[in-house]
């Protein structure tokens, strides 16, 4: 079974224990398939999602202490990227490290081939010098395999974005915690986190007026049409964010917009919906200091250094495995 086959089953089984669920959900890695990767580079672009802006001006601002932090004793380290997508935000790191002659190998890592031959195309036209091997698998899946193959090297993993967001706090312990253990004493993790800020703020971020981010969330049905063989009519969905500034979540939903059944063909299998029953598809946890401090100390991890930009609206964080 090739690795695309084996994630097509994955989404498979998934999405129908995930409809079958007494509240619908659809796990949202799978929004980043080769489209919903497109979109979500759009997104990035948008001026209502800040959190770009923001993580540019970090990573542009410390661009040097990054180095001195990844490098400090000069030994050759992997840059690890989970989900790089276009690498925009990464170049500026990653020139600033070849111009100071660092000894590091990129390897970012993504579900999606076309999205790794796009960015290592990109990165080879504009840092040719860099020395790149691109990872085509889950995260999980290529730590273990890159911890096996090149022990004596540390490694240093980006989780740039806030994607850590993406789930909710049982789900980022016990993600966290996997990636410890594929880690050895002394590596790396670099991890972007959304700050609770003014909910007006966090709300048109995840509702832009272009209608970019429904696009993206509406992709998770198209996807199931087109792998699946389902037959969601998107007119009969809604697309709803919502922000809760006492826990800090950001959820998305689709719902139904009436009584209605969807067939998947190729995996016969059913799924039906009540008048304005709900698809949970994504929730954006944003953070302050004691969430990120407790999630660091409950993995396995002690917190080296933390970066914000001039609003405070987002941190990066480096830390480092015990």
């Amino acid at each position: 079974m090739t690795k695309n086959e084996k994630l097509i089953n994955s989404f498979a089984e998934d999405v129908i224990k995930g409809l079958n669920a007494e509240q619908k959900y659809i796990p949202s890695k799978y929004f980043y398939d080769d489209a919903g990767s497109k979109l979500f580079q759009q997104i990035m672009d948008l001026p209502e999602y800040y959190l770009t802006n923001c993580e540019y001006e970090i990573l542009d601002s410390y661009k040097d202490i990054f180095l001195k932090i990844f490098a400090n004793d000069s030994k050759h380290f992997n840059l690890i990227e989970f989900g790089a997508g276009d690498g925009m935000k990464t170049k500026i790191i990653l020139k600033h490290f070849l111009d100071n002659n660092a000894n590091f190998t990129y390897m970012p890592i993504d579900i999606s081939q076309k999205a790794l031959d796009i960015l290592e195309s990109d990165v080879k036209s504009d840092l040719p010098n860099i020395d790149i091997s691109p990872i085509h698998n889950e995260y999980f899946g290529a730590l273990h395999e890159l911890k096996e193959r090149d022990p004596e090297s540390r490694n240093v993993v980006l989780f740039l974005g806030s994607t850590i967001g993406n789930f909710d706090e049982k789900e980022a312990l016990g993600f966290l915690k996997a990636v410890r253990e594929e880690l050895s004493r002394g590596d790396m993790f670099v991890l972007g986190f959304d700050l609770k800020k003014d909910p007006q703020v966090i709300l048109d971020a995840y509702s832009d007026k272009q209608g970019v981010t429904r696009e993206f969330n509406m992709n998770l049905m198209r996807r199931m049409n087109r792998e699946l063989g389902a037959n969601f009519i998107e007119s009969n969905f809604l697309h709803f964010p919502s922000y809760n500034p006492e826990t800090g979540e950001t959820k998305s939903f689709l719902i139904s917009k009436k009584e209605q059944t969807v067939t998947f063909e190729l995996l016969d299998f059913t799924a039906h919906f009540s008048s304005y029953e709900t698809i949970y598809t994504e929730v954006s946890q944003k953070y302050d200091i004691k969430n990120i401090r407790h999630l660091a100390e409950s993995s396995g991890f002690e917190i080296v250094h933390t970066f914000y930009d001039k609003k405070q609206y987002f941190a990066d964080v480096v830390w480092q495995a015990e």
